[in-house]
C-alpha cells in the first residue's frame, strides 16, 4: 500500500534531526523510468510556501525524476534565503543521486521539493542536507513505508493506498491532519503510477481527482501555505490506459488518502458527511455543503451529540444557492428532523454516539449533488492547536 508498488520506483524515509525526538523527517521518491511524466496542483493560497514557488516551476517542465520531502519545518515566509534553501535541496539531491550511478543524467529542474511544519522559519540546512544523503543510500523498493512516516506532522499514522488497475497501478501516500480545506488540505501527496501517460493525460486526471475528493474535505475552514499534490508516471509497465481508466484510478486513490486525512483529522471525534441533494447546481451543492462543514455552531452541536437542524438551516440561508426556505428537508443519521424548512421527526430518534454521522440537506431546486467530508469541533482540537506552535 505504498508509493512504491508500482513498477519504476524507489523510496525511503530518514531522521535527519529537524524534529524533536529523532522520528522521520526527510523523505524521497525516485522515477525510475523510463518515463518521467508528471502533473502537479498546489495551495490556492496566496501566500506559498518557497517549495512551492519552486515545484510549481518544475512541474510546468513536465518531467519529475524526484521528490524529496521534509517535515518539521514548513520553509514558508522565509524570503528569498527560503527559495534559495529550496534550490540548493534539489541541487544536492542531483548530486547524491548522481553519484550513485543508478539514475540517468537529471537537473535540479527535475526535482520536486516539498515542506511541512512551522511556517516562518528557515529550515537547518545541514541537517536537511545529510538527511538527503542518507535517504539516497537507503532508497528501495521497499522504501514506501518510511517515507510516508517521514512526511508525517500531527498525524497520528501515516497514509497510503494502492488501486490497481489492468496491467498497472496506481500507488500514493499523504501526509495532514489540521488546517483541511480548500484548494487541497494542510498536505503533502505523492501519487505514482507504471501506465504510460502524457503530462497533459496526467494533468487532466489528477484535477478532476482532487476537485472531487481533496477539495472536498474541510476540517476547519484553513487553508495551508503549502499543499502539493504531484503525480508521476514511470511507464513501466508499458500498458497505456484509456484516460477515463487512469483518472477513476487517481480519482479512487485520492478519495481514500481524503477520507483517511479526515479519519485523522486533529481532535476529531466525528466524521462527518455533509450530503447535499436537490441542487440547481454542482456548485450550489459544494456551497452549500461547505458552508454548513464550516460552521463553528453546527460543528459543536454534533461534538455533543447534538442533531441541531436549525443550525444546519441557518448556516443554508447564508448562501447563494438556489433554494426556498420553506422547502429545506433535513436529516440527521438519517432521520428526517426538518421538512419543509420546520420540525419533522423527533430529534431524540438521532443517534449521535458513533463516529460516522451524516447530514443529508434536499434543497428540492434540481438534481445535482456533492458530499463535502468534515470533522466536529472538539476540546481536542483547542487544546492541540493552542498547546504548540504549528
Amino acid at each position: 500500500m505504498t508509493v512504491t508498488v508500482p513498477q519504476g520506483f524507489r523510496a525511503a524515509g530518514v531522521a535527519a534531526g529537524l524534529k524533536t525526538g529523532g522520528a522521520t523527517d526527510v523523505a524521497l521518491v525516485v522515477n525510475d523510468g523510463p518515463a518521467t511524466a508528471v502533473a502537479g496542483v498546489f495551495t490556492a493560497n496566496r501566500v506559498k510556501a518557497a517549495p512551492v514557488l519552486w515545484s510549481e516551476q518544475v512541474v510546468h517542465g513536465g518531467a519529475v525524476r524526484a521528490v524529496v520531502l521534509n517535515s518539521g519545518g514548513a520553509n514558508a515566509c522565509t524570503g528569498p534565503a527560503g527559495f534559495q534553501d529550496t534550490h540548493a535541496t534539489a541541487e544536492h539531491v542531483v548530486a547524491a543521486l548522481t553519484a550513485t550511478g543508478t539514475v540517468p543524467e537529471l537537473g535540479a529542474g527535475e526535482v520536486a521539493v516539498c515542506s511541512t511544519g512551522l511556517i516562518g522559519e528557515r529550515l537547518p540546512m545541514p541537517a536537511l542536507l545529510a538527511g538527503v544523503d542518507t535517504a539516497v543510500r537507503e532508497l528501495s523498493r521497499d522504501g514506501g513505508a518510511p517515507a510516508a512516516e517521514a512526511i508525517m506532522t500531527t498525524d497520528t499514522r501515516p497514509k497510503t493506498t494502492v488501486v490497481p488497475g489492468t496491467g498497472w497501478t496506481v500507488g500514493g501516500m499523504a501526509k495532514g491532519a489540521g488546517m483541511l480545506a480548500p484548494a487541497l488540505a494542510t498536505m503533502l501527496c505523492v501519487l505514482t503510477t507504471d501506465a504510460v501517460a502524457t503530462p497533459d493525460e496526467l494533468d487532466a486526471a489528477l484535477r478532476e481527482a482532487c476537485r472531487v475528493t481533496f477539495d472536498r474535505i474541510d476540517s476547519d475552514g484553513c487553508m495551508s501555505t503549502n499543499d502539493t499534490v504531484l503525480l508521476l508516471a514511470s511507464g513501466a509497465s508499458g500498458v497505456t490506459p484509456a484516460p477515463g481508466e487512469l483518472a477513476s484510478a487517481v480519482t479512487a486513490a485520492c478519495q481514500d488518502l481524503a477520507r483517511q486525512l479526515i479519519a485523522d483529522a486533529e481532535g476529531a471525534t466525528k466524521e462527518i458527511a455533509v450530503e447535499v441533494v436537490g441542487a440547481a447546481s454542482e456548485d450550489d451543492a459544494v456551497e452549500v455543503g461547505r458552508t454548513v462543514a464550516r460552521n463553528n455552531l453546527v460543528k459543536t452541536a454534533l461534538f455533543g451529540n447534538d442533531p441541531n437542524w436549525g443550525r444546519i438551516l441557518a448556516a443554508v440561508g447564508t448562501t447563494a444557492a438556489a433554494f426556498e426556505p420553506d422547502n429545506l428537508d433535513v436529516a440527521v443519521n438519517g432521520v428526517w428532523v426538518c421538512r419543509g424548512g420546520a420540525a419533522a421527526e423527533d430529534r431524540a430518534k438521532v443517534d449521535l454516539t458513533g463516529r460516522d454521522v451524516t447530514v443529508r440537506i434536499d434543497l428540492h431546486a434540481g438534481a445535482a449533488e456533492a458530499t463535502i467530508w468534515t470533522t466536529d469541533l472538539s476540546h481536542a482540537y483547542v487544546h492541540e492547536n493552542s498547546a504548540y506552535s504549528s
